[in-house]
């Protein structure tokens, strides 16, 4: 099987169950920008080291990165149809959790902080920003057309973990956080 089908060239893609609509649909942003997060995610795990929290993380991660395909799995699928894999309140649930054990290890937060730090740690910053670009775009396509607001929820809280995590990692790899100076 080739890897092109060029039945995108003239700006359009597939639905799941094979409805067609423009590149810039909201369902295809919406996806589309889970998928870069995802993407981010991946690329944040390749930076950690190979100790036993390193390893904690990206166990963690794994699960999280497969219901975030999920997600853009669920978004890709036109109103009123069947979901293959719906995201429901125990993925969100399953993330408050994450949320919890690491916030736990953690200085409590005083102040804003910069992103930064470990290139970890970095990464994890911009996979919460692609997350909450993504959750935006998803709030567009609630206005209009109805999806699993669970999955909005799960994109709400991914972004949490995700600065929670690049919290972690800049504090187990010994990376000061930077503080945002007040005029």
């Amino acid at each position: 099987m080739k890897i092109y089908t060029k039945s995108g060239d003239k700006g359009q893609t597939s639905l799941v169950y094979g409805q067609r609509v423009s590149k810039h649909d909201l369902r295809v942003q919406a996806y589309g920008t889970c998928d870069e997060a995802n993407s981010m995610i991946g690329l944040a795990l390749s930076s950690l080291g190979q100790g036993k929290e390193s390893l904690a993380i990206k166990q963690s991660f794994h699960a999280i990165q497969t219901k975030l395909f999920h997600v853009g799995a669920e978004l890709a699928t036109p109103s009123g149809k069947n979901v293959a894999w719906p995201i429901i309140e125990d993925d969100v649930r399953y993330i408050e959790e994450l949320i919890d054990e690491l916030d736990a290890k953690l200085p409590p937060l005083t102040t804003f902080i910069l992103p930064g730090g470990h290139p970890s740690g970095a990464a994890f910053h911009v996979a919460r920003t692609i997350v909450r670009r993504a959750e935006r775009i998803v709030v567009s396509l609630l206005e209009k057309e109805t999806a699993n607001p669970v999955a909005l929820a799960y994109l709400n809280r991914l972004s949490d973990l995700l600065f929670v995590t690049a919290r972690y990692v800049n504090l187990q790899s010994g990376c000061a956080e930077a503080v945002l100076h007040q005029p």
